[in-house]
């Protein structure tokens, strides 16, 4: 199928979804959107877009659904609770499910949808929202090949790459994966630009030395000087990571593995949210070590 060959709704305009729909729009989909809180619709760049009061209206109609919303409870809510989508989804259609959520949800609702013959792809992304708004996300995706097919070129303009995993669930893995590896990576820039502010080195110009060597990584590129200079403006919810790591925590019990390192970053994450930094980017991880007396 080409672009024009399809109409999409949207449901979901956070912080991701809104530029993820923007894209959309420009490259000429026809879209239904609706988003809770409704304001976003309101966006000027979704002009042309059908702002829809419900999940089961922006689903009228469509031909593939795609859902960017904050957790598992909320998938589900939007696919089959009171005006959920699939009561107006039909055979053939497809959900796109790019919201990050536990692989045995996924899976769930992979099966209560294919007794209405609607197939269902988790395709989680990562990249952020600098990503979102240059279509350059990575997307993790798992589900059957042939609506994957049909999809692709709803994938190709929100996402740079498209990796496939195989079936259901998968793609929900390999962003367990990937959280893990953030948490990680995000720590350890927060203790780094702690540690040389502690040290009283000109941390913009230490950062532009090591960002290309051995220590480079994208939270070092994209949030170190947000933790130098105090101020994290929202790229991804420090609450919403920590849901995030209870998934990857899950998983790895599952599996009989312990992950000492996430399992400590959980816990700092905690702690911030309890102390009201829930709704600030992920590098707000920064602020423990100011909280701590260590900075």
């Amino acid at each position: 199928m080409t672009r024009c060959d399809l109409s999409l709704g949207f449901v979901g305009l956070g912080a991701l979804g809104l530029p993820m729909a923007i894209n959309l729009q420009r490259a000429g989909f026809p879209l239904r959107v609706h988003t809770r809180s409704r304001t976003a619709e309101t966006n000027p760049e979704l002009e042309g877009a059908a702002r829809c009061s419900s999940p089961a209206d922006a689903s009228t109609g469509v031909d593939v659904l795609l859902l960017c919303v904050s957790d598992d409870a909320a998938v589900e809510n939007v696919l089959f609770g009171p005006d959920g989508a699939a009561s107006q989804l039909s055979a053939g259609n497809v959900v796109l499910d790019c919201s990050t959520i536990a692989p045995a949800t996924a899976q769930h609702c992979a099966e209560r949808l294919a007794r209405q013959n609607v197939h269902y792809m988790d395709a989680p992304v990562t990249g952020g929202t600098e990503g979102a708004k240059r279509g350059s996300l990575t997307v993790l995706a798992g589900g059957a090949s042939e609506p994957l097919e049909r999809v692709r070129p709803i994938l190709e303009v929100i996402g740079g790459s498209i990796h496939h995993f195989g079936s259901v669930g998968r793609g929900q893995q390999v962003k367990a994966v990937n959280q893990v590896l953030v948490a990680g990576s995000y720590a350890a820039v927060a203790e780094a630009v702690a540690l040389g502010q502690r040290l009283e080195l000109p941390m913009h110009q230490v950062i532009n030395a090591l960002k290309n060597g051995a220590a480079g990584s994208w939270a070092l590129e994209h949030r170190s000087t947000a933790m130098v200079e105090g101020t994290y403006p929202l790229g991804f919810r420090l609450s919403l990571h920590r849901k995030d790591l209870g998934i990857a925590l899950d998983a790895a019990k599952s599996v009989q593995l312990d992950l000492p390192v996430t399992t400590l970053v959980e816990q700092l994450e905690l702690d911030l949210i309890n102390n009201g930094h829930g709704d600030e980017d992920v590098s707000a991880l920064h602020r423990w070590h100011q909280k701590t007396g260590n900075n």
